[in-house]
């Protein structure tokens, strides 16, 4: 396809690079000179493809934030979210005064990680205080509470999504792009065991503040049964087939739950309360 010049050589325009090919022998008066170098109104439209449509803007990453108490845990997870691609980590809190301090300060994120055992509170205020604030924020919990009333607190404390900690860093990560997504991330063994329940019948209230019974989730009392039988983080970490950053949570929380500070004290405490 050409298009007809305009200059008296009667020469013609090429689209495809937009230059003027004078007739055989018209070779001292281009139509380029005549027009002083600017294209004939006819093909002024002939811009580059790149011009025309430029590419897409790029996808912006996933703002993140963690609520976690557990140094190990919290830097595992804060690393794997920093090196993925597609993600960014705007902040990290360890308490839940610093976690509401944080959300009301104005740093919005899409991603919230929260754990619900906190030194100085509960996780489930931070759900919820996010909730509120950021109302687009999607809020997964990480903890090793496993019983099913927990679960259905942070449900209804505005969480969308509930993972032990036994899932690796990697995985969390992979998560954390599901719920951006629309999903609801759920450990299986969480899953199971709130069917089961709703099979059976109705799910049992959260113990009253002060109870004296000491509430040991499934997994805690794996750990605790595995200590009392001798064995390093390591090995317990083997056996049950999680990384040792988890296992020391477990430690943290069945230690804090039988108000204790060595295995020897767990292990007393434990079989005085009938748990072994």
């Amino acid at each position: 396809m050409v298009i007809p010049g305009n200059d008296n050589g009667g020469g013609f325009w090429t689209p495809r690079r937009a230059v003027y090919v004078p007739k055989t022998g018209d070779m001292t008066a281009p139509a380029l000179q005549e027009n002083g170098g600017n294209l004939p109104p006819s093909v002024t439209d002939l811009r580059p493809l790149s011009a025309a449509h430029p590419p897409p803007p790029a996808m912006a990453p996933i703002r993140v934030a963690i609520v976690e108490d557990d140094h190990l845990f919290l830097a595992a997870v804060a690393a794997a979210v920093g090196h993925a691609q597609g993600l960014q980590l705007e902040w990290t809190a360890g308490t839940q005064a610093e976690a509401l301090q944080s959300l009301r300060r104005g740093a919005g994120i899409e991603v919230l990680l929260v754990d619900l055992g906190l030194p100085d509170g509960s996780g489930l205020e931070v759900i919820r205080a996010a909730a509120a604030l950021w109302q687009h924020c999607n809020v997964m919990v990480s903890t090793a509470f496993g019983d099913e009333a927990h679960v259905l607190q942070s449900i209804e404390a505005g969480a969308s999504g509930y993972l032990l900690k036994d899932s690796e860093p990697e995985h969390i990560v992979d998560e954390i792009r599901s719920l951006h997504a629309g999903g609801s991330p759920i450990s299986p063994l969480i899953a199971r065991q709130v069917l089961m329940r709703f099979k059976q019948g109705a799910i049992p209230p959260p113990a009253a503040p002060g109870d004296k019974e000491v509430a040991l989730s499934v997994r805690e009392r794996e750990v605790l049964q595995l200590i009392t039988k001798g064995f390093t983080t390591q090995e317990i970490a083997r056996l049950l087939q999680v990384s040792h950053h988890t296992v020391l949570t477990f430690v943290r929380r069945i230690y804090a739950k039988l108000k204790v500070r060595s295995r020897a004290e767990a292990i007393h405490e434990a079989r005085t309360l009938g748990l072994l």
